[in-house]
């Protein structure tokens, strides 16, 4: 599986963006899929995750009812719309996916991850 992501960018605090991970490769629709994002000097830290049925989601505390991961089987397309944006949510985000059931938390349950995308939030 082939992942790109897109949406980052500049966005004041209080504001909102659109992260999209377009997949490629294999079959899109049996890989739970989830958002990582990494700060300066840290780990990347779990986001987001949703399963490959789409009927689970698993989010960070610091993002619940801030963030909504959702996906698109038929486009092959995950989405993190992100909401009520604060500077601390600046981050470099990344796209990743792996096969199985659930909805991983670690880095170490998914097997393919896309580039990251940067997105900056301004106070």
């Amino acid at each position: 599986v082939q992942l790109q992501a897109s949406g980052g960018g500049l966005v004041q605090a209080g504001g909102s963006l659109r992260l999209s991970c377009a997949a490629s490769g294999r079959t899109f629709s049996r890989y739970f899929m989830g958002w990582f994002r990494q700060f300066p000097g840290k780990e990347r830290e779990f986001v987001a995750g949703v399963s490959w049925t789409g009927d689970r989601e698993n989010y960070a505390d610091s993002v619940k009812g801030r963030f909504t991961i959702s996906r698109e089987n038929a486009k092959s397309t995950m989405f993190l719309q992100m909401n009520s944006l604060i500077p601390d949510d600046t981050a470099v985000y990344y796209c990743a996916a792996g096969f199985g059931v659930g909805v991983p938390l670690g880095q170490s349950g998914y097997d393919y991850w896309g580039q990251g995308t940067k997105v900056t939030v301004s106070s």
